[in-house]
């Protein structure tokens, strides 16, 4: 089978297309014949070693696994004489922030990994490249107790998890109020936006509303620059670490605090998430916003894309 050789940190010309030994499912695990896969901040993090602690897990100088890919779609081609939830010919989906090896055209997982029957309205593109923002996005919510009613403010409200965090907190009742640019206003109010603030001719910091909830999705603004637009009780959260890793230190702080404080989105419980994830995409509820479809070969250009940092939505591989 073809896959993607990933053998140094940080070089997208590095990637090349090459022939590998097709996997075999064990008695537990299915085989599946990869339809389309994706490139996100995850696999950036794990692809270019940064932040640097990263590579404590993937590698030290050079990375242990020669395949990215930590979300797909694709459709099982082969079933392990153990399994019992899938069969032959089921379409599916799925996440590892861990890894997948799904920048291939196969891959075997376990039966109890973090992987559902695919919502049939979705291409293979639009649910590959769905579940990690909202993983993320998820992991925002549910460290909160979000009202109907609850204002948020989302920051960077058109990116992977910006989009999906937007979507969650109106499914959840809150009026939000999203940050975004001027081409993306339009998607920002289809989305499900009460407010929409353009960052390029606004500074949201400026306004004159508090609010119970500001999630961060970009990480580009910090926590003392938001903390006037906090309710006496509001909270704050990034998924990115902040100057001087600060937000991994605040949070310790708030605890001795009755007021505004931040909370760090730890990241846990991907297969309820893909679960949720798949219940509010067949409900519409939930809508996947694809920037752009690269094809397995350019998997390097989809990279370079991505930590640019000028995407909208997700990214998707086709393969």
């Amino acid at each position: 089978m073809k896959a993607i050789k990933w053998l140094k940190y940080g070089s997208p010309e590095h990637l090349k297309l090459e022939e590998v030994d097709k996997p075999s499912p064990k008695p537990n695990e299915v085989l599946i014949k990869v339809k389309a896969a994706s490139v996100n901040r995850t696999d950036c993090a794990i692809f270019y070693g940064k932040p640097f602690f990263m590579r404590f897990m993937t590698g030290l100088f050079k990375p242990r696994n020669i395949t990215l890919g930590t979300e797909f779609s694709g459709i099982i081609e082969e079933v392990g004489a153990d399994v019992r939830s899938f069969k032959k010919g089921d379409e599916v989906f799925g996440l590892n922030t861990n890894g997948l090896r799904a920048h291939a055209e196969y891959l075997v997982l376990s039966e109890k990994e973090a992987f559902a029957i695919k919502p049939s309205q979705l291409t293979f593109e639009e649910a590959a490249a769905c579940t990690e923002g909202a993983h993320y996005g998820l992991n925002f919510l549910n460290k909160v107790d979000l009202k109907a009613g609850d204002k948020v403010l989302v920051n960077g409200a058109t990116g992977g998890i910006g989009s999906a965090t937007l979507q969650f907190a109106k499914y959840f009742g809150a009026e939000v109020t999203a940050v975004g640019n001027t081409k993306n206003l339009k998607l920002l109010k289809s989305l499900g936006a009460d407010v929409v603030i353009n960052y390029e001719t606004e500074d949201f910091t400026q306004l004159d509303t508090q609010f119970d909830f500001i999630f961060d999705a970009v990480g580009k603004s910090t926590f003392f620059k938001c903390k006037p637009l906090l309710k006496p009780k509001g909270i704050y959260m990034s998924s990115e670490l902040g100057p001087w890793s600060q937000n991994l230190f605040l949070p310790i702080i708030g605890k001795f605090s009755k007021g505004k404080k931040v909370i760090f989105p730890l990241p846990l419980n991907t297969k309820e998430n893909v679960f949720f994830v798949k219940k509010l995409m067949e409900s519409g509820d939930l809508k996947p916003v694809i920037d752009k479809v690269y094809p397995l070969e350019k998997v390097g250009e989809a990279f370079t894309y991505v930590f640019s940092g000028e995407k909208t939505g997700n990214v998707a591989i086709k393969v």
